[in-house]
């Protein structure tokens, strides 16, 4: 489990399935602003963006993004998802919650620990929150390695997954080789995902500087992921 949640990123995971899904490389969505998690550039556009925090921290953006996620394609899945916190289980807690959607290559970055309850809770214009696209069935939500995020969900925020797609569980079913023991997502990534080696480089190198702020055999501390604003190296591993 150990290996899983230094690479369990949600950038990483619409990557490494991209070979199955044929989906496109995720980018960082988010535009920079200097104070407001929300601006309105249109009258029909409305574009989520960093705020100082480094995450959307904001009841209003949080219903503005639900809206974004109506209606989305389920197959292959639109929404692939991840968190991180201060050892994510029943009995940590749930600092920040990754969301890439595929359609628009988007990654969101939604901050649990300033909004709690409010991140699941909050509603877009039609009455849905993301705790019910969580529950819903007919939404598949692509994890991967989803025992510690479904343990946190449910134990802090009484969340029901349903409709889950484990990546992890994926490849382990179509693979050729040995089956003895699931493998974690740098190792799926190392084999599976088709891409150059300079990338495949950047790529460790950038989870690589977020390991050393909160690892603690690294001297870090999972309290980093707490900090606010965030660390650019911790927003960059998220992402």
């Amino acid at each position: 489990m150990e290996e899983n949640h230094l690479t369990n990123t949600s950038g990483a995971l619409a990557r490494a399935i991209g070979q199955l899904s044929l989906l496109p490389q995720p980018s960082i969505s988010v535009k920079k602003q200097e104070t407001s998690a929300v601006a309105d550039t249109s009258n029909e556009t409305n574009i989520i963006s960093i705020p100082p925090s480094g995450l959307i921290d904001t009841s209003a953006a949080i219903s503005i993004l639900i809206d974004t996620l109506v209606d989305l394609p389920t197959n292959p899945p639109s929404l692939y998802v991840d968190l991180e916190g201060i050892y994510l289980s029943r009995l940590g807690s749930i600092s920040i919650l990754q969301l890439f959607v595929a359609p628009t290559n988007e990654t969101y970055l939604l901050d649990v620990h300033i909004l709690g309850d409010k991140v699941f809770s909050t509603p877009g214009t039609n009455g849905s929150t993301f705790k019910t696209i969580l529950e819903s069935a007919s939404i598949p939500k692509v994890f991967f390695d989803v025992r510690n995020d479904s343990d946190a969900l449910f134990s802090h925020f009484n969340i029901k997954l349903a409709g889950v797609v484990d990546l992890q569980l994926m490849e382990l079913a179509t693979r050729t080789s040995r089956k003895k023991f699931v493998n974690g997502l740098s190792k799926c990534i190392e084999r599976d995902l088709l891409s150059t080696y300079s990338e495949k480089q950047g790529m460790k190198n950038t989870k690589e500087a977020g390991l050393k702020l909160f690892a603690p055999e690294r001297g870090g501390s999972y309290d980093v992921f707490n900090v606010r604003p965030l660390p650019n190296e911790i927003r960059l591993y998220c992402l």
